[in-house]
């Protein structure tokens, strides 16, 4: 279940409330179920998975890309995995940890695990967004955000693309004033 931490302190648990908050930025928080599959459930309890095994949960998950694929014109997939045993997890997290934007949607099916979103309203003021699996959220092109790991530091995301140029992090000079407990 999402948490929604607004500057002034307030926090939101409650999904109409957090609904309310995301409306004004655009985005869209959903809650889209991972199945009762036994062997996807083993799969997405595993820390780490080999290249097949990700394979196998995105063909398991895929009712979801397919209606992407139709209704928005998604084109590709991918399964990102993170958690502490992966050695440059901090580099690779990096790049996500500052302000920036995209010129494409940034779309993620968070299937196991949790993040932190952070998200710069138009009136200058942030908020952060606690995502658990397994929440689906649309970040509409130009909003400006970051990413980091709960002190948890596993997720498990289903990333989907239109085009992979569309998703390079564009740098904004916006300081973030909510530093939430990432690990």
């Amino acid at each position: 279940m999402a948490i929604l931490r607004l500057e002034d302190g307030t926090t939101y648990t409650n999904t109409e409330e957090i609904d309310r908050e995301l409306a004004r930025l655009n985005i869209n928080l959903s809650h889209w179920t991972t199945g009762d599959d036994p062997e996807i459930q083993q799969l997405l309890a595993k820390e780490s998975l080999e290249d097949r095994e990700k394979v196998r949960v995105l063909e398991a998950l895929d009712d979801y890309f397919e209606e992407l694929k139709r209704n928005a014109g998604y084109q590709s997939r991918d399964l990102i995995v993170l958690h502490p045993q992966i050695p440059n997890l901090d580099e690779l997290l990096s790049k996500f940890d500052r302000v920036h934007t995209h010129a494409d949607d940034e779309v993620r099916y968070i299937i196991e695990g949790e993040g932190i979103f952070g998200f710069v309203r138009p009136d200058g003021k942030q908020l952060e967004l606690t995502i658990q699996a397994p929440e689906y959220i649309n970040v509409p092109a130009g909003t400006e955000h970051w990413f980091c790991l709960t002190p948890v530091r596993r997720i498990k995301a289903v990333r989907y693309f239109t085009t992979t140029e569309g998703w390079t992090p564009q740098y904004t000079e916006t300081e973030i004033r909510l530093h939430p407990l990432a690990g």
